[in-house]
């Protein structure tokens, strides 16, 4: 099987098919159109940012250079779980960036050291692309589960008072809101994990099937993927719940819904 290289013109006719985006905003009056011009520039300039960086880093195949992009792609990750929804607390970034942090590279260490077995671990063909799956995942985890959080103390604000002034600890006050944001962050993780084979074919076996790869060693490759975007993304969210949980309640069992603020 030959590889197919893609021209300009190739992906000049495949970045047209966004018009058909913003015909639909006209027509509808969806309000979309700086959104999706805005949208469609930074796909184009970071993917090829990232091509020719990772171009570069391939050739220098050094930890000091893998690392260093490895902490670079997490903090963004961390800081753009923390930027979404229309609630915000002093701290939700630190927050964030721990969480995505710590669950994204300890299950990112157990793929390529356990599973994978990669030598030496920072090999850029294996390192950066699997931790930028977990973490992409990892993050929408996050976000969704910070978000709902917040919105389930604040519409629920007055059973969790209730809770409170009858003598209530403040776990069981935030219990509900608790396992209603953790499974919000679940939920797509688990719904991908549902369809992938059978309506969705993932980026990875996808890539590995169009570069000649056999079909079954990049099932092997997918299945491995998706569990550990799976366990990333239930830790990940699982700890970001429960450090907004920390920040909202006081030690003395008070809700201090003042610390949530809307964002513009």
């Amino acid at each position: 099987m030959n590889y197919q290289n893609l021209s300009v013109t190739d992906l000049a006719i495949a970045a047209a098919l966004i018009l058909i985006n913003g015909l639909l905003s006209v027509v509808l009056k969806l309000g979309l159109g700086r959104q999706l011009l805005v949208a469609a520039v930074r796909t184009v300039v970071q993917l090829l940012a990232i091509g020719y960086l990772l171009g570069w880093v391939f050739q220098f195949a050094y930890w000091y250079v893998v690392l260093p992009l490895m902490c670079l792609m997490t903090l963004i990750a961390g800081i753009s779980a923390a930027g979404r929804g229309k609630r915000g607390y002093k701290g939700q970034y630190v927050d964030s960036i721990v969480s995505v942090w710590v669950s994204s590279w300890l299950i990112a260490a157990i793929g390529l050291f356990v599973v994978i077995r990669i030598r030496p671990w920072y090999e850029p063909q294996y390192a950066i692309p699997i931790l930028g799956m977990i973490l992409g995942n990892t993050l929408t985890g996050v976000s969704l589960g910070i978000e709902r959080m917040t919105q389930e103390l604040t519409s629920g604000r007055g059973t969790v008072e209730m809770i409170l002034a009858l003598g209530g600890s403040r776990w069981e006050a935030a219990q509900v809101a608790v396992r209603q944001a953790v499974r919000a962050g679940m939920i797509p993780t688990l719904n991908q994990m549902s369809v992938v084979g059978i309506v969705s074919l993932p980026g990875m076996m996808t890539g590995q099937v169009l570069a000649g790869e056999s079909p079954v060693d990049a099932v092997r490759y997918q299945i491995v993927i998706m569990f550990l975007i799976a366990a990333s993304a239930a830790l990940g969210t699982v700890g970001a719940v429960l450090m907004t949980y920390r920040r909202l309640f006081s030690t003395d069992h008070r809700f201090m819904l003042h610390k949530l603020k809307a964002r513009a």
